[in-house]
């Protein structure tokens, strides 16, 4: 008997009718067989949006072949994958380790379908966490735009030579430039805490405890050039109150980081991610 493929299949087109059923043909007419489908139409973007998973005993090449045969009636823009393959990803590090942990600890359990060719920091403090999981680890200090740039191109050449598919910011307490952002526009997830109010500059616990917090939480979101503005991914939240103290507070909001970091990870990893316009749509 020959071996089905587990495909995942997502795309996003102009909403209209017949998307399903040209879809679903294309997919009987490769012999597959569908295993998991989720949808969506957008009224604000008039936009529709499917993921699929697909089983089917056909090469990636003859299975896309069927696809492109509805790409011009339905203006289709898919990706076609393996599912749970892992994906090539990069993730960026200043001194704060508990994110970084958490997806190594993850992606080394099997729990987070990613793999990580290397570690950068702009500090050497996690060169020894990553070493304990086996990573690679470069340290690139950065004192100014020169130190910037220079580190920029080393990341840029090291995407495009290892196919790297995704960028995380793992706690990296560096902006990164208009032009990379744009660059690697939908492939950088940034972790960033949610307070209400939100509390911006050095030590946010310290002033969300000066004003009694009472929730903490995590966004995980794309990386555009408006710093803290990309698109939103996940977010988790807390309650605490005024018996927490500072140090509690920092525990508590770091395990929310890393869960919520980790989850947009994952789904990215999965093509449970699909962007339109300045917000996303998940497939959970």
């Amino acid at each position: 008997m020959t071996n089905r493929e587990h495909w995942v299949l997502t795309f996003v087109c102009p909403d209209r009718p017949g998307i399903v059923h040209a879809i679903s043909g294309a997919v009987v007419e490769a012999g597959g067989n569908i295993t998991e489908s989720q949808q969506y139409t957008s009224v604000d973007t008039d936009r529709f949006f499917m993921r699929l998973q697909i089983e089917a005993a056909i090469a990636k090449a003859d299975f896309e072949r069927q696809i492109e045969k509805i790409i011009g009636d339905y203006q289709l823009e898919y990706v076609l994958d393996f599912v749970e393959r892992p994906m090539k990803t990069v993730v960026l590090v200043s001194k704060a380790g508990h994110c970084l942990n958490d997806m190594l600890f993850r992606q080394r359990s099997g729990q987070l379908p990613i793999e990580i060719p290397m570690v950068f920091g702009n500090h050497n403090d996690l060169a020894e966490l990553a070493g304990f999981y086996g990573i690679p680890f470069e340290s690139h200090e950065i004192k100014n735009g020169v130190d910037k740039a220079l580190f920029e191109k080393r990341l840029r050449e090291f995407i495009i030579e290892n196919d790297v598919e995704l960028i995380v910011l793992a706690r990296y307490m560096q902006i990164l430039s208009p032009e990379f952002c744009e660059e690697f526009a939908g492939k950088i997830i940034n972790i960033h805490h949610s307070f209400l109010p939100s509390f911006k500059g050095a030590n946010p616990y310290a002033q969300a405890h000066a004003r009694g917090v009472k929730l903490i939480g995590a966004t995980a979101h794309f990386v555009t050039e408006d710093l803290d503005e990309g698109p939103i991914i996940e977010q988790n939240v807390t309650r605490v109150d005024h018996s927490h103290s500072k140090q509690e507070l920092v525990r508590i909001g770091q395990d929310a980081e890393s869960m919520t970091l980790t989850q947009a990870v994952r789904w990215f990893a999965q093509h449970r991610v699909l962007l339109d316009g300045h917000r996303t749509i998940i497939f959970r």
